[in-house]
C-alpha cells in the first residue's frame, strides 16, 4: 500500500497564500502555529515575522459572558451582520480540552454554520489545551496571521467567565460581556474584576417575555458600572440588549464599538494600549520560554522526582526543593 506525504509548505509559500487569503493555506498556517514541535516553531516564528507588518489593521473584540448567555448564536447573528456589511470577520472560539481525556469539541463551525459558510467569515475553532482559561497560547499569533490575510474584525470567543478575560482583555481593543436578564443574582454571579474591564454589557435573549426583563436590567447594570473608577481610555461602558434570534439590537452594538475605535483613535489611547499589550506580550513569552527551558533540563529531569518524594515525605520544604533545582539546573 503506498502512503502518500504532504508536501511541507515553504515560509515563502505560507506567507504568500496568507496575503492571498487562501483559507486553506491560513488553516494550515494556524494548525503550524499551534504545534510544540522545534522544527514546526522555528518556522512559524518565520512565518508570524514576515506577517506582522501586514497586521494591525483592524479592530479585535473579546466577547465573553456566564454560561448560557447564548455566546456562539450572538457571535452568529453578529458576525452574519457584519460579514453582509462587507467586513470581513474572523472568529477565533477556543475550545475547552478536558483535563481527564484532553479531548476538546471543536464544534463552533457546527454550531455557526449560517456565519461559517459566509464568504466573508473564517471560524477557526482551537483547543485550549489546558492553557489559562481556555486561551491558547497561539492566539495573538494566530490574530496577526488572520489580519494579515485581510479579515478586519477579529472576535476572539473565551470559554465563560473564568480566569481567561484577563488574557483575552490583554489582546483585543474592545471588551464584550454578554449577560442574562431575570436570573435573579446578575450581579452577584460575575466577577467585579470582569465588571470593570469590560467595554460594554449586553444582555442577551431580549425577546418575547425576556424582553421587558432585560429593559429593566439594563438600569441595573447602568447603575453598577457607574461605581466603578474612570477608566484610562476615557470611554464609559455602555450597557444594551439584544435579540440573536430576531437580530434587534445587534447594529447597535457594532455601533457601540465603532464609536469607542473612533473615541480612543482620537485621543490616543488605541495605539497606547496596543503597544503596552505588545510589551506585555514580550514579558509573558519570557516567563514561558525560562519555564519550558527549565523544566527540560536535564539536570532537572533527573533531579526533580527524587526532590518531589522528599516534599511529600515532609524532609524538606517546597522553597527548600526549588532552590536545590534552580542550583542544580546547569
Amino acid at each position: 500500500m503506498t502512503s502518500f506525504k504532504r508536501k511541507r509548505l515553504t515560509a515563502d509559500e505560507y506567507y504568500t497564500g496568507i496575503l492571498n487569503a487562501d483559507r486553506a493555506v491560513l488553516g494550515k498556517a494556524i494548525t503550524l502555529i499551534e504545534s510544540t514541535l522545534e522544527t514546526d516553531k522555528q518556522l512559524a516564528n518565520e512565518v508570524i515575522e514576515r506577517c506582522l507588518p501586514h497586521s494591525g489593521n483592524g479592530i479585535r473584540v473579546g466577547i465573553t459572558g456566564v454560561p448560557g448567555v447564548g455566546k456562539s448564536t450572538f457571535i452568529e447573528s453578529f458576525g452574519m451582520f457584519l460579514a453582509e456589511a462587507g467586513r470581513k470577520v474572523c472568529v477565533l472560539a477556543i475550545d475547552p480540552t478536558s483535563q481527564i481525556s484532553h479531548g476538546s469539541i471543536l464544534g463552533d463551525k457546527t454550531r455557526m454554520q449560517n456565519l461559517s459558510s459566509h464568504p466573508n467569515a473564517f471560524i477557526r475553532p482551537s483547543p485550549s489545551s489546558g492553557s489559562l482559561g481556555g486561551v491558547t497560547r497561539s492566539t495573538r499569533e494566530t490574530v496577526i496571521l488572520c489580519e494579515a490575510a485581510g479579515f478586519d474584525t477579529v472576535i476572539i470567543e473565551t470559554v465563560g467567565v473564568g480566569q481567561s478575560e484577563t488574557a483575552v482583555h490583554g489582546m483585543v481593543d474592545f471588551f464584550l460581556l454578554l449577560m442574562l436578564a431575570g436570573a435573579g443574582d446578575e450581579l452577584q454571579g460575575i466577577k467585579r474584576g470582569i465588571m470593570e474591564m469590560c467595554d460594554a454589557l449586553i444582555i442577551t435573549k431580549a425577546d418575547g417575555e425576556n424582553k421587558t426583563k432585560a429593559q429593566r436590567a439594563i438600569v441595573e447594570y447602568r447603575n453598577a458600572l457607574h461605581l466603578y473608577p474612570p477608566t484610562q481610555s476615557g470611554w464609559a461602558a455602555k450597557v444594551g440588549i439584544c435579540s440573536s434570534l430576531t437580530g434587534e439590537g445587534v447594529p447597535e452594538v457594532w455601533d457601540i464599538i465603532t464609536e469607542y475605535e473612533t473615541l480612543t483613535k482620537q485621543n490616543g489611547y488605541f495605539t497606547t494600549h496596543r503597544t503596552e499589550q505588545e510589551k506585555q506580550r514580550l514579558h509573558e513569552t519570557i516567563e514561558q520560554l525560562l519555564k519550558d527551558r527549565f523544566y527540560h533540563n536535564p539536570a532537572v529531569v533527573k533531579k526533580i522526582k527524587e526532590l518531589e518524594q522528599q516534599v511529600a515525605d515532609k524532609k524538606i520544604s517546597a522553597y527548600s526543593a526549588a532552590e536545590e533545582l534552580m542550583k542544580n539546573r546547569e
